[in-house]
């Protein structure tokens, strides 16, 4: 036979092409079955035994309609249930028809429950009190108003009073103050006004003039009203003496952007109450404040916006537990922008990593430092890569905690910055001269990550995004990360697991379980998927497994104290003995803004015996604070018990 001449290149083409526009008419005709095939195929493979050993595993929580909100603030109580603070949630609406929501969710029994939430709590400051309940102080009093929707002009006004006679003065919101240009501008509030005081210095006494501030608005719309330059104003109905003693001051007058003010409310929540519990006021209004828990057991709030918008210049108060209340710390000023991270130290002094959530001035307050709380002194720490990114950074404390080493995480640019960074860095705060040494890069440059600490001596970081609240990021409209990976600090490296199927940015938070898990809620996008719309709120909850769930049977504790002692030993039973190889304490988290001042592991020393192992608790108060902690058991191949809850003290 004679064999078949082979086709000319032409033709070959021609023939190739067509069977390629055959095959995309095929897959554009399936596409639906090409897609759906494609889900099954990755469904089949992340549940695979072998890749959850290996990379972990997600799911979804099932939310009742009913209980789903913008998750805040979040922390785990030590009942076992996650706390889920949303206040007005950053909805304007919610805000001014005073609906705040708190949601409590019990993993144990897959329930929810809602919380009566008395003021709106939202971005406040909060840590663990050594009994367990979880302080929550400052939140919002005011939304922020955007300069294109300010109408009238409005500012600061300081009423002043110079006569020390008859008391403190009252007026009622919507006093008139009159300018010398004649507009008129109202009090936003009701406001008093002290008397002034007599101060006598040898034989010359001199009258200083009380005062308080209020927002006032001018009556008008439009510019006419404006005033740039300081002055005094007459406040109006007033005659005679009272006239001369009594009037406004403000420095301007204007139709500027009016930011977020803060509220002076402080609680208690109670876990085993599951409600708000009012203490005393704090000192100051605070909007974005951290509290930061001392050796002493009083707490100390820094930073925040005031009632009026303004970042707070260095001005920080303690909180008594003993007496539910809080009282001024003038010996501890002390500038930072507002929600900086803090991390104990186990010397009682307080680490300042540099992260923060940007309010504020843009260099001051913003290099990492050892602040000395008991002679307010303050050792900056140099070595940061990428010092402008650390707004929106995380750090943590890593584990075991006496090793005393923090790691910062990633971090944006000042402001609404599109410009983000792969930057980790880490600082030994045990050496001489600590400074902050490169760590392994990040796999992509991320902003808002969470990060939790293990207990098996690693940390996951999950969730953020690339770009400002999860929006442009070099040519992408939308940058949120779903990537996620465990660092180890024995290795200094990441490993990859298993993705994330939900995206975190701002308002988003991570935890640490009992049973080793870890939840993920929140996220609050600047915009939708196109760039163009506004945002919505991501209110579904992940779970992620970790690999050591699935590395094999895991120990058991079967006994042991609640009450541990610092110093001291205690005795827990477990029938895995032979296979315990470590066992730590872990803090649980309350976390906000990336911002965690709890979360921490403790190693403690162990000695194995016949059905029970013995441990021994650290004795520094600064590296084991006072406090309600998850005891885990973990075995020689990394995989730990169910939390058992003790109490240190």
């Amino acid at each position: 036979m004679k064999p078949r001449s082979r086709p000319t290149l032409v033709r070959r083409l021609v023939s190739g092409l067509a069977t390629l526009v055959v095959l995309a008419v095929v897959v554009v005709a399936n596409r639906p079955m090409v897609a759906a095939g494609s889900e099954a195929l990755h469904t089949y493979q992340i549940n695979r035994q072998a890749y959850k050993e290996k990379f972990g595993h997600w799911a979804r929580l099932s939310v009742p309609h009913g209980f789903r909100v913008n998750a805040i603030h979040a922390a785990l109580l030590h009942t076992g249930k996650v706390l889920i603070v949303a206040g007005s949630g950053n909805n304007r609406d919610a805000f001014e028809q005073e609906s705040f929501r708190t949601v409590i969710y019990d993993p144990a029994t897959e329930k929810f429950t809602e919380v009566e939430t008395p003021t709106d709590v939202f971005c406040a400051g909060h840590t663990f009190l050594p009994n367990g309940n979880l302080l929550i102080a400052g939140g919002t009093k005011s939304y922020e108003v955007l300069e294109a929707d300010v109408e009238h002009p409005a500012g600061v006004m300081k009423i002043k009073n110079e006569s020390p006679d008859g008391g403190p003065r009252k007026f009622a919101k919507g006093t008139p103050l009159v300018s010398a240009t004649g507009y008129v501008y109202r009090t936003r509030t009701d406001v008093t006004v002290p008397a002034a005081k007599k101060m006598t210095h040898g034989s010359t006494t001199t009258v200083h003039a009380g005062e308080a501030e209020v927002w006032v608005d001018a009556a008008i719309k439009g510019d006419r009203a404006i005033v740039r330059e300081p002055a005094q104003y007459t406040l109006q109905g007033l005659s005679g003496i009272d006239a001369r003693n009594l009037y406004g001051v403000a420095d301007k007058i204007t139709r500027e952007k009016q930011e977020y003010g803060g509220d002076k409310t402080s609680y208690e929540f109670d876990p085993v109450l599951q409600k708000y519990v009012r203490t005393g006021d704090m000192r100051d209004h605070r909007w974005y404040p951290s509290l930061v828990g001392l050796t002493s057991g009083d707490i100390l709030a820094v930073s925040g916006l005031d009632e009026f918008g303004r970042i707070l210049p260095g001005r920080n108060e303690r909180y008594l537990p003993k007496e539910k209340r809080w009282v001024a710390a003038p010996e501890l000023k002390r500038y930072f922008p507002t929600y900086p991270g803090l991390h104990l130290m186990a010397d009682g002094k307080v680490f300042y990593s540099g992260s923060n959530s940007g309010y504020g001035s843009d260099t001051e307050g913003r290099i990492p430092g050892i602040w000395d709380v008991k002679r307010n002194r303050f050792r900056e720490v140099p070595g940061l890569r990428d010092p402008r990114m650390t707004e929106t950074s995380s750090s943590v404390m890593l584990p075991p905690a006496q090793d005393q080493r923090v790691m910062l995480l990633g971090g944006g640019g000042i402001g609404e910055s599109e410009e983000s960074t792969r930057r980790t860095a880490i600082v030994d705060l045990d050496v001489k001269s600590p400074a902050y040494l490169p760590g392994p890069d990040l796999p992509r440059p991320a902003r808002y990550l969470s990060t939790v600490v293990l207990p098996d001596d690693t940390v996951l970081t999950t969730g953020g995004s690339s770009g400002y609240r999860g929006g442009k990021y070099r040519g992408r409209e939308r940058s949120e990360l779903f990537n996620s990976q465990i660092y180890r600090p024995a290795d200094n490296a990441f490993v990859t697991t298993a993705e994330s199927t939900v995206g975190r940015n701002y308002h988003s938070e991570a935890i640490l379980l009992p049973d080793g898990r870890v939840i993920t809620m929140g996220g609050d996008p600047l915009y939708d998927r196109t760039g163009k719309n506004a945002g919505t709120f991501e209110q579904r909850i992940e779970v992620f497994s970790p690999p050591y769930l699935f590395g094999g049977k895991r120990p058991v504790v079967t006994g042991g104290p609640e009450q541990l002692t610092r110093g001291e030993k205690a005795r827990f039973s477990t029938p895995d003995t032979a296979r315990i190889a470590t066992a730590r304490l872990l803090k649980p988290s309350s976390v906000t803004h990336v911002t965690d001042t709890d979360q921490r592991s403790v190693a403690l020393a162990l000695k194995r015996s016949a059905g029970a192992v013995e441990v021994t608790v650290p004795e520094k108060a600064g590296l084991v604070p006072s406090g309600w902690y998850m005891l885990f058991l973990v075995d020689n191949k990394g995989v730990p018990s169910v939390a058992r809850w003790v109490r240190v003290s």
